[in-house]
């Protein structure tokens, strides 16, 4: 009978160098992933550091009357950047949720596979809060800055109610506000340019705040639960439209 000991144990270094090369692709693989998974926490810390700046150049514009124009070009710059970087997020974390649905669909489970997943949810967690933080830090602006129209017309005499502020606003016409105030006093002259200027802000805000619930509407499928996106839902405005609380009213 033909010795076949030799190819045997030729066959079986050959298997072994098979498993060699796979452990050693693994390995890269995890490697690269959790460079990625620095970088996306990187991106989600940077985020984190520019809504505590917004919040301070809120605080600036609003403890102004005319706040200079280099405070609020900056804070348009910032909020610029918190809008590509959560852009890049997003990207990244369905990058990744895509690699795993191609996993799980071929009905592959390892370590490997789990420890992915785990990292992924924890990101989406981390990026939802920090994300959540950034539309109350909105939400807040733009009551503060309604509250200060509101206050700036009491000075002019004009007094309103807070649903009429909003008609006021929704109309997206500055004029509007002039309506009806006599213009025979600084104090009238003053106080109108500080009301152009915070709806002028509530203009800009809002703008940004339709982007980012169009991007949030998207990236809501990153996370586990929709129960974490309760509440979440972001709009223009705090308080429901005067159009729709009028047709409650009418039911």
């Amino acid at each position: 009978m033909k010795d076949r000991t030799q190819e045997l144990r030729t066959a079986k270094d050959s298997d072994d160098d098979d498993d060699v090369a796979v452990t050693v692709d693994r390995d890269r693989f995890m490697d690269e992933f959790f460079e990625q998974v620095e970088e996306i926490r990187g991106f989600i810390d940077k985020i984190a550091e520019n809504v505590e700046e917004v919040k301070r150049k809120h605080s600036a514009i609003l403890a102004s009357p005319n706040p200079d124009e280099k405070t609020k070009e900056e804070l348009e710059e910032l909020m610029s950047d918190i809008k590509k970087t959560a852009n890049k997020v997003r990207s990244k974390l369905k990058s990744i949720e895509q690699s795993i649905e191609q996993e799980e669909g071929l009905n592959r489970s390892s370590a490997d596979l789990r420890i992915r997943k785990t990292q992924h949810s924890t990101l989406s967690r981390k990026f939802v809060e920090v994300m959540s933080e950034y539309n109350a830090t909105q939400s807040d602006y733009r009551e503060r800055c309604k509250g200060r129209i509101q206050r700036q017309l009491e000075i002019t005499g004009r007094t309103t109610t807070s649903e009429e502020l909003e008609d006021m606003l929704e109309s997206g016409n500055p004029a509007i506000f002039a309506s009806g105030i006599i213009m025979d006093s600084s104090i009238s002259k003053q106080a109108l340019s500080e009301i152009e200027t915070r709806h002028s802000e509530i203009i800009k805000l809002e703008n940004s705040i339709r982007e980012l619930h169009d991007m949030f509407m998207d990236m809501a499928m990153l996370v586990e639960s929709q129960t974490m996106w309760r509440g979440l839902c972001l709009t223009p405005r705090r308080p429901s439209s005067t159009r729709a609380r009028r047709a409650g009213r009418k039911l």
